[in-house]
């Protein structure tokens, strides 16, 4: 039974919809025995199965397991024998669906390490996005990361990739290309690329810890407006200290309103959606959380927010979780006027823990709630100002992504017309609450896991 105890000392971490979150050590503790349980060595697949069931029986939201005897479910699975992960994975997937939840689910190692450097904002690689031509199956450069060995190489937009490590990427899905270029810390990956003014030329760069961006932003100057946009792809380790400088640096420009653009964002850590909304709010409740126990948490503004100017926030279907959480929060408290279409609709949280060989289970643990109070799950957030894109608009910002906040964006369009006729940030239509407890620094996230929101096919690398 110590082997047994050993394997489930492990990494966790906690989401609301399916990014990773910076990994805290946790011991699970051992169920309550209603009867005597099989003893489980340590490398056997089999372990894999019992770290998913004591996980689960300790922390699944729904204390009837959505009407699963979880003690026989245990004694079931360990009565079978498993030749391989395979097996195993297949038998706690099966598991899984019985608890009617599709927020709790497991990942393979592949998946559970491209949401973990998803979350953190960090990977090992060498700081370049990639994306593939779907009519010619050809990988391009999209993007360069700052201060990375792809852009201290030179490495450029529209750069074709050719070859990794000499083999060619005509043979490779995105993904795989993305599994290449990623490695270990300090080995080297050689690329042959074409540019069009270059020809083909090769480079060997070393891999190095990569911060992922997650937020972009310019400033646009119409008619006398000075507006700010800032894009936010994700609620990463990173992403706060990275929306805090974009603000001041924007606020040093002199604008004179600000536009937030969360439109496809898939969530990310809850401690980052809370304190990115106290970078915009002086005042007021951003979100509460109810676990199994009934524990009621709220988090608060407290008085740290750098900019009072109006400020419009543009959502879309896929907005959601942390997205959902930072757009509710914004507009009841009056801060923001939200335009675009009604968000995705996540309203759970969930845990995220590391498995003994590298997998990860994702368990719904809470459910949370904007500062009305109402259940956004499956229903979403209404914009206040409802502007849904033509098909047509919609494949265009999709095929081209740097049209977004531009001209040829009706809802960025929208935004910036709102922010002319406002001087004042709007009035708060929020019923006040009593104050709860305070900001603690759990390791929670707000991502839906959906593979939908794995994004595979713009990632850094």
């Amino acid at each position: 039974m110590n082997n047994l105890i050993k394997s489930l000392c492990r990494h966790q971490s906690l989401i609301l919809g399916g990014t990773l979150a910076a990994i805290s050590l946790h011991t699970l503790a051992l169920p309550v025995k209603s009867a005597p349980q099989p003893e489980v060595l340590e490398d056997n697949p089999k372990a894999i199965v019992d770290e998913m069931w004591q996980i689960v029986n300790n922390e699944f939201v729904n204390r009837d397991f959505n009407r699963v005897d979880w003690q026989e479910k245990r004694r079931e699975l360990l009565s079978e024998d498993y030749d391989s992960p395979k097996q195993a994975y297949k038998a706690i997937r099966e598991a899984l669906e019985d608890l009617g939840d599709p927020y709790t689910r497991f990942l393979p190692p592949n998946e559970f390490s491209v949401l973990t450097s998803q979350t953190t904002g960090e990977l090992s690689g060498i700081g370049v996005r990639l994306a593939i031509d779907k009519r010619t199956s050809e990988i391009y450069v999209v993007e360069a990361v700052r201060n990375s060995p792809a852009m201290e190489a030179g490495l450029k937009r529209g750069d074709r990739l050719i070859r990794i490590n000499g083999k060619p990427t005509a043979l490779m899905t995105l993904e795989q290309a993305q599994e290449a270029i990623t490695g270990e810390l300090g080995t080297e990956v050689s690329l042959q690329l074409s540019r069009r003014e270059k020809g083909v030329f090769q480079v060997t760069l070393a891999r190095e810890q990569i911060e992922i961006p997650a937020v972009t932003y310019h400033l646009e100057e119409k008619e006398g407006h000075r507006v700010g946009y800032i894009k936010l792809d994700e609620f990463s380790s990173h992403a706060t200290e990275q929306m805090k400088l974009a603000i001041e640096d924007l606020d040093q420009k002199q604008v004179s309103g600000y536009v937030l653009d969360l439109r496809g964002n898939p969530g990310g850590l809850l401690f980052a959606s809370v304190d990115i909304a106290r970078l915009w709010m002086k005042k007021g409740e951003i979100v509460s959380t109810i676990d199994r126990k009934g524990g009621d948490r709220h988090f608060w503004a407290n008085g740290t927010s750098l900019t009072d100017l109006p400020l419009v926030v543009l959502v879309n279907e896929w907005s959601a979780s942390a997205s959902e959480i930072l757009a509710g929060a914004l507009k009841e408290n009056g801060r923001a006027t939200v335009v675009g279409t009604t968000t995705y609709g996540k309203g759970t949280v969930q845990s995220v823990h590391n498995l003994s060989d590298g997998s990860g289970l994702a368990v719904t643990i809470a459910r949370y709630y904007p500062p009305s109070g109402t259940d956004i799950n499956h229903k979403g957030i209404s914009p206040n100002v409802y502007l849904e894109l033509t098909m047509e608009q919609q494949a265009r910002l999709k095929s081209d992504p740097t049209l977004m906040g531009t001209d040829a964006d009706p809802q960025y369009n929208r935004a910036i017309s709102i922010l002319k006729g406002r001087s004042q940030p709007i009035s708060n239509p929020a019923t006040p609450k009593p104050v709860g407890l305070r900001w603690e620094e759990l390791q929670q996230t707000v991502k839906d896991p959906d593979p939908r929101w794995q994004r595979m096919q713009d990632r850094v690398n």
